[in-house]
């Protein structure tokens, strides 16, 4: 009876640790992107989407600074080849808040490159969902809730 409990145990242990931790298999090309995405001039117009640069010039190298950290993040977890949902997820998270001392003095077309910036790092690594975590930075909570 004790072989049968312990093994129990383990299945139901093991099915609770792997939900929700979807496994990513990093692409080849990962590595040339973050590098890539690191070295590029941030917070420059961008018809495309919109985006008319940065307003306070003085911002340009604090917000650079803080998503390529992110990117260096997101490098971290592909090397490592510990990519999961969660992880990146955490690292979109812990990004995000970097944010929090100088939120007040990001208006919405800043806010919105941010999530941008943070969507292209998804790209990279194939990461289909932030978790609500970019709704959340952008308008205060989370659409899907």
């Amino acid at each position: 009876m004790t072989k049968l409990t312990f093994f129990i145990s383990f299945i139901v242990l093991t099915s609770t640790y792997s939900c929700g931790q979807n496994k990513i298999k990093t692409p080849i090309s990962a590595m040339n992107k973050f590098e890539e995405f690191i070295s590029k001039e941030k917070f420059l117009p961008d018809s495309k989407i919109f985006y008319p640069g940065i307003g306070d010039e003085k911002l340009k190298p604090i917000l650079t600074e803080l998503i390529n950290e992110s990117a260096k993040d997101f490098q971290n977890i592909a090397m490592k080849g510990i990519a999961s949902d969660n992880y990146y997820q955490n690292a979109i998270e812990k990004g995000l808040n970097r944010f929090s001392k100088i939120y007040l003095e990001l208006d919405t077309e800043n806010r919105e490159r941010i999530c941008t910036y943070f969507e292209e790092l998804m790209d990279i690594v194939g990461l289909e969902s932030s978790g609500g975590l970019l709704n959340e930075f952008m308008y205060g909570f989370d659409f899907s809730e």
